[in-house]
């Protein structure tokens, strides 16, 4: 098992991870544009991708950005998102290496807190990310997306 940051000629196997994320979601648009996105994360000091490898396989993967702060001490916060695991290896404790290494980098940043969002609704779901160390009671989340076009 190998923890690491994602690398820029890894774009195409997450992307074939995040089938397993949003299986509906939108259709990503031009390669040249999907590359430059991904290549303005990685080039991106406050944002990393981190991917749990098993067999050099890209199994599990999820982001994390930094975020500078005036409170707190100055010390940043962090926001997690994009959380998968492959569904053919879910169950296996895959995820929780992977954000207790995401976790772990937080705090090494300095970090006073980790936030994590989940559209998902699912028991199990909820349940894993409690005993991931995430409490669903401390704050209360406010979403606003942006109007349809």
């Amino acid at each position: 098992m190998d923890i690491r940051s994602l690398g820029s000629d890894e774009l195409d196997a997450l992307l074939a991870l995040y089938e397993h994320l949003h299986p509906d979601d939108q259709p990503l648009p031009a390669r040249a544009q999907v590359e430059a996105v991904w290549h303005s994360i990685l080039a991106s000091p406050a944002q990393h991708c981190f991917g749990l490898y098993d067999d050099a396989q890209l199994r599990a993967s999820c982001s994390i950005s930094l975020t500078a702060n005036l409170t707190r001490g100055c010390r940043p916060f962090a926001v997690i998102e994009n959380v998968v695991t492959h569904a053919d290896y879910r169950g296996r404790g895959y995820g929780h290496m992977l954000l207790s290494h995401a976790l772990a980098f937080a705090w090494e940043q300095g970090c006073y807190k980790v936030m994590l969002m989940t559209s998902s609704r699912d028991p199990a779901t909820l349940r894993f990310y409690v005993s991931a160390g995430f409490d669903p009671h401390d704050k209360q989340a406010f979403i606003a997306k942006a109007p349809c076009n």
